[in-house]
């Protein structure tokens, strides 16, 4: 819980200095390019490792990450000084969410039984979109314990259509009738 409320302090910053200097997008893949850092486990081992002093530490990531903007490199310096570098993924994720916002883009969340094709895909974001009036993304997953139907979840909004739902409130349903 503590680490999703600093990620969002943390992306709300890094947002709010993205949309000042007018590079939303260089943000963008720079924090992409961080967040791939924590697939590295070697380079995690020694980021992490108090054997390890700190200006090594900078080397190593300074070399890593190339050309990103010095500001987003800053930011992982300061995540590694304090331990936090691993959730710069959750920032990543925080920040990719305040930009679809600004840009009038909703993420949704959708987990069908089976997976859909591309033509499903578009209606199904045609659709949703016009529920929460904005461009939708789908997110899919695939959960073959629904047995048919869709879930979705959009900017906290759960919409269930499953069968398993629908299944489960029908025996709730049969269960008080004979009360």
């Amino acid at each position: 819980m503590a680490r999703r409320v600093y990620a969002r302090r943390y992306s709300q910053a890094v947002f709010n200095i993205a949309l000042e200097t007018s590079e939303l997008d260089r943000w963008q893949s720079d924090l992409g390019k961080i967040a791939s850092l924590a697939e590295d486990a070697a380079l995690i081992t020694v980021i992490e490792s108090p054997k390890f002093h700190f200006d090594v530490k900078v080397g190593l990531l300074s070399e890593r990450l190339g050309d990103v903007n010095p500001l987003a490199l800053n930011l992982v310096y300061l995540l590694v000084s304090r331990g936090r570098l691993a959730m710069v993924g959750d920032i990543a994720d925080e920040y990719q969410r305040l930009l679809d916002s600004y840009r009038g883009i909703e993420q949704a969340e959708v987990v069908t039984a089976i997976p859909l094709d591309d033509e499903d895909k578009l209606r199904l974001a045609e659709r949703l979109g016009t529920v929460v009036g904005k461009k939708v993304v789908l997110k899919p997953e695939v959960d073959s314990s629904l047995i048919g139907g869709i879930v979705a979840r959009i900017g906290g909004k759960l919409l269930d259509g499953s069968t398993r739902s629908k299944l489960t409130a029908l025996k709730e349903d049969l269960a008080g009738v004979g009360r």
